[in-house]
């Protein structure tokens, strides 16, 4: 257990990391771009006097270094700024539709993760098998066509034809959870399609290379069945590549 965790702390170590450094990424590229945001918001009838007033009132005077860090203390604080286009706060409009964000993706990830671990041992039980064959043969299918692909056939059959699921739907403040799930329900299984299928095959990849090692051929030496040899010793063993 500390080993997942150590790697797990790692990830998210370096995911934050990566995080900071596509911020400064985004943001330099930001200042090369052409154009005047004072210019932008207040048009070309602007007076010199009022694109003053703006970029200081924008603190767009200041140096790059400084806006950048006041902008990175306001995405710490929660504070996101608001948005050239609508004038709304940023923080606002993504807290609306966040909650819906993270119930698709918690449904699809408690889905997903597990069965596509269970498939992965699966196939590499029965390598080289039909069931082997099967199981990789619908993965590759199902990593070959985009998302929104799959997710026009699940609507053109569940939907249309069937019926079962709403194609179009709306999930707002007071619906309950059992239409909230039933909103979600098509959405969810096209990302968990698309997601099972990439980490079945990570997960196969990741066990058969463990299972090249000389501990498991000591194992097997051992008399320990192949399933036993794959869930003790190959498994734990391969978790890292797993979780990367």
């Amino acid at each position: 257990m500390s080993l997942v965790f150590r790697l797990v702390a790692q990830r998210i170590a370096l995911g934050i990391l990566l995080l900071l450094a596509v911020s400064v990424l985004i943001f330099a590229g930001s200042q090369i771009l052409p154009g005047d945001v004072a210019q932008a918001i207040l048009g070309q009838s602007a007076t010199p006097e009022s694109l003053a007033n703006l970029r200081e009132q924008l603190g767009l005077n200041q140096p790059a270094y400084i806006r950048y860090f006041h902008w990175l203390g306001g995405v710490l604080t929660g504070d996101l700024g608001t948005a050239m286009s609508s004038g709304q706060d940023i923080a606002t409009s993504i807290k609306e539709r966040l909650w819906n964000t993270l119930l698709l993706a918690f449904w699809a990830a408690i889905v997903a993760i597990p069965l596509a671990i269970t498939l992965g041992l699966i196939a590499v039980r029965f390598r080289n098998g039909w069931v082997d064959k099967l199981i990789s043969g619908l993965a590759l299918a199902s990593t070959s066509f985009p998302e929104f692909f799959i997710g026009y056939l699940l609507v053109f059959y569940f939907a249309v034809q069937h019926q079962w699921f709403p194609a179009i739907s709306t999930v707002y403040d007071g619906v309950s959870l059992g239409e909230r799930l039933q909103a979600i329900a098509l959405p969810a299984a096209a990302l968990t399609l698309v997601v099972l299928a990439h980490m079945m095959r990570m997960t196969r990849a990741a066990i058969l290379n463990v299972m090249q090692s000389a501990y498991v051929e000591t194992a097997e030496l051992k008399g320990l069945s192949a399933f036993a040899v794959i869930r003790k010793h190959a498994f734990p063993n391969a978790i890292a590549p797993i979780i990367n």
